[in-house]
């Protein structure tokens, strides 16, 4: 419920707001984010026609006002003045507006859907990069990046993962002194796996200390130490080894 009510309001929200919340966890954004995308993208997109319908109707009925009563000078046709009210339609800073949000939509469902990038809405995101420089703020790696470079990143991700064959994972383990450290090779990303998030595998639990990429058919590597105890949570990830190639080394 909170996914489909309200979720996709609260898509809008740049990801550091997002998951300030404190029932975070009970929405699955990706579902959130998409829908949300497919509204703004809609809602833009029915505001931009009935703004046109509006728009070149009164222009032109005033243009032909002017011309009737000769204000407008010998020669003036119906194309110079449909042509008129197109040029101030598309010159009028509410047409750019809302263009801007469809194209906003647009990207954002490609983001949710196609990249897991789940973006909110640009004017939000600007109003937290701006109170956190005046107000301060930390700035870790956990940070939300810029919406343009995060899209490209994630595009790009989107086409390293569509130029190898789907695979399973191959795991491998090795010591480091006295701790186990293991390493997972994927050929496609794994959503939320960012450090350094706990990973629960079986009855044992490890965290998560790199994400990199790496030539080969899985070139998604995640390195993962293994700790002495954990607590299981909402937050914390599963993995299934069982849909694994296990290795040793």
């Amino acid at each position: 419920m909170w996914t489909y009510v309200i979720g996709p309001f609260l898509a809008l929200l740049p990801k550091r707001w997002r998951m300030a919340l404190p029932f975070s966890d009970s929405i699955l954004w990706p579902h959130a984010v998409t829908l949300s995308g497919f509204l703004e993208l809609g809602f833009a997109l029915a505001a931009l026609l009935q703004w046109y319908e509006i728009s070149m109707t009164a222009w032109v009925n005033r243009g032909l006002e002017v011309a009737l009563d000769g204000r407008a000078g010998p020669g003036i046709t119906d194309q110079a003045i449909g042509g008129m009210a197109w040029f101030m339609w598309m010159n009028h800073p509410l047409t750019w507006l809302l263009g801007y949000f469809s194209v906003e939509g647009a990207i954002r469902i490609c983001g949710a859907a196609f990249s897991d990038n789940l973006l909110g809405t640009l004017p939000l995101f600007l109003v937290d990069k701006t109170v956190r420089l005046f107000f301060g703020g930390s700035k870790t790696g956990q940070d939300v990046p810029g919406v343009a470079s995060s899209f490209v990143s994630a595009i790009g991700e989107k086409m390293l993962e569509s130029s190898v064959p789907l695979r399973t994972d191959q795991i491998s383990h090795k010591t480091d002194g006295s701790e186990e450290v293991m390493e997972i090779l994927a050929s496609r990303r794994k959503p939320d796996w960012d450090p350094p998030r706990v990973v629960r595998v079986r009855e044992s639990y490890y965290r998560l200390e790199a994400c990199s990429k790496c030539a080969g058919p899985r070139p998604f590597r995640y390195t993962l130490r293994r700790l002495s105890a954990g607590v299981p949570g909402r937050k914390v990830l599963l993995y299934d080894p069982e849909e694994a190639v296990a290795g040793n080394r």
